[in-house]
């Protein structure tokens, strides 16, 4: 069984030191991955002449559903060999250097660099995805247990920072500078996180450790019955399947929504609104940039001494961060005509999770707080609620449209109401599963949710593909329509399943 130590007693915003640990280098890997990520569509539909592969929509957006899903298919075979092999804190470490590994083919535009790479990261991401997540879940006991929900919540505010930064300056760097200097970027912070959390991993205890490695005195997680455990894996299976209608909606993010963004938004700014977009653009960045640095230092004041070269890393990677957003913010400031570029619209997600993340614990911990399947079936709604504001706005748009120039003001709150479901969904998913998942199974129960995330990413890929022929012989508007009504329809059921879910649960709430 895997043993769990008590966390260490210094902490940060209540929640251990180690938990802030975990976060930043969660928040590199997600950089890399959504940094990338942002890219890839464009990358290869951007016509030769300009740097890119000159594919079609369809070609380069099956790709995208391909790699997206299995980055989160491979997480299942990774939270396996860490139970039976590796442990944990291993796999993190081994994944996150072969995922570095994987964006260094990318600097290469070949064919067989690029296929490499691409292999290379969702390789990576199988051992270090489900495994950094079940650490989280170890850091609470019966000692501090009620804090579980928040520490994913801040876990998750890191996942969304990592996509904030990656897809920020990754996507700038790509769109503006040159495709090969923005997937490097990618890779470059991967690699800093990796060997921040190798030197850093002592913080852990015997978290994490492989069954090999583990104390003889270590305290044993005790088990329910296995009747309970049936049942509540059951439950957390429910939960995976129905996570398939959010993610298969929600990722067009990467795709269709990233298409709709480069050709149907009037990205145009000059004169007063340009200067607007340039103001709040540097707030957007800087604001986030501050909160992390003040984070950081909260952490190097409390492990600097036992953990000098993983916090001189850290130091390091928010030093460049600050370097590339102050570049990034003088060289706009200095165009006199301002584009926005069409991977920033994909930083709106993150930048509105930060902003309403609190919130939402707020919401959960004082004046509501529903069963799971409630909670799930919200988010689903709210998810469709946003593709519903797509499909108004696009509905001027005539069938087969090419190009249009829709007010970027849809686009803007399609990504708020996702936002909100997905604070609805995910955090509460990954807590969910580290509370009703014996601890023995921990790591294979994560790459459960992740082999349904693997399913819907295939899925959102699949479906993106058929935007020109939908939209060819419908309508834009229709297309999206679709997203609306599937996750929608889906959240009603799973809320009418409540009842039934919560038998399951046996107590766990």
């Amino acid at each position: 069984m895997n043993k769990i130590q008590t966390p260490a007693a210094h902490t940060i915003l209540g929640h251990p030191d180690s938990l802030f640990v975990l976060f930043f280098t969660e928040m590199w890997e997600r950089f890399s991955y959504y940094g990338m990520r942002a890219l890839l569509v464009l990358f290869l539909v951007t016509t030769v002449d300009k740097g890119g592969w000159g594919w079609s929509r369809a070609d380069a957006t099956a790709l995208y559903g391909w790699y997206t899903g299995l980055v989160y298919l491979t997480p299942i075979l990774g939270g396996y060999i860490a139970d039976q092999l590796l442990g944990s804190r291993r796999s993190v470490v081994l994944g996150g250097f072969i995922i570095a590994a994987g964006h260094a083919c990318l600097l290469f535009d070949t064919p067989a660099t690029f296929y490499t790479g691409l292999g290379l990261v969702v390789a990576g991401t199988g051992l270090f995805k489900p495994n950094i997540s079940a650490i989280v879940g170890q850091l609470y006991t019966k000692d501090n247990e009620g804090g579980r929900d928040g520490g994913y919540t801040l876990f998750y505010m890191g996942v969304n920072s990592g996509a904030f930064f990656g897809i920020l300056l990754c996507g700038y760097i790509g769109e503006k500078i040159s495709w090969p200097m923005g997937f490097g970027l990618a890779g470059a912070f991967m690699i800093l996180g990796a060997i921040q959390f190798y030197f850093g991993q002592g913080i852990f205890g015997d978290i994490g450790l492989a069954k090999s490695q583990q104390k003889a005195d270590a305290v044993v997680a005790e088990e329910a019955a296995p009747h309970i455990v049936s049942d509540r894996l059951v439950a957390i299976c429910v939960f995976s399947f129905f996570t398939i209608f959010f993610w298969f909606a929600f990722e067009q993010a990467g795709g269709s929504m990233t298409i709709f963004a480069a050709d149907y938004t009037d990205r145009a700014l000059v004169g007063t609104s340009g200067m607007a977009f340039k103001i709040v653009n540097s707030l957007m960045t800087v604001i986030p940039t501050i909160i992390l640095s003040w984070l950081l230092l909260k952490l190097f004041a409390g492990t600097a001494k036992r953990y000098l070269l993983s916090n001189a890393l850290l130091l390091l990677c928010i030093g460049l961060i600050w370097a590339l957003v102050i570049w990034m913010l003088r060289r706009e400031f200095a165009l006199d005509q301002s584009s926005v570029p069409a991977t920033w619209f994909g930083v709106l997600n993150s930048f509105f999770l930060v902003i309403l993340a609190p919130m939402f614990s707020k919401l959960w911990e004082k004046y509501w707080n529903p069963s799971g399947p409630v909670k799930f079936g919200v988010g689903l709604v709210l998810l469709g609620l946003g593709f519903a504001a797509l499909s108004y706005g696009s509905a001027s748009i005539p069938a087969g449209a090419k190009t249009a120039s829709v007010s970027m003001i849809f686009l803007i709150a399609a990504y708020f109401f996702h936002t909100m479901g997905e604070l609805c969904v995910s955090p509460v998913g990954l807590s969910y599963i580290s509370k009703l998942a014996p601890p023995r199974l921990l790591g294979l129960m994560f790459g459960v949710w992740f082999l349904n995330t693997a399913i819907a990413n295939k899925l959102a890929g699949f479906s993106g593909s058929y935007i020109d022929d939908i939209s060819k012989h419908y309508s834009m508007s229709i297309f999206f329509l679709i997203f609306t009504l599937i996750p929608i329809a889906a959240g009603v059921i799973l809320m009418l399943l409540d009842k039934w879910m919560k038998q399951k649960m046996h107590g766990i709430h």
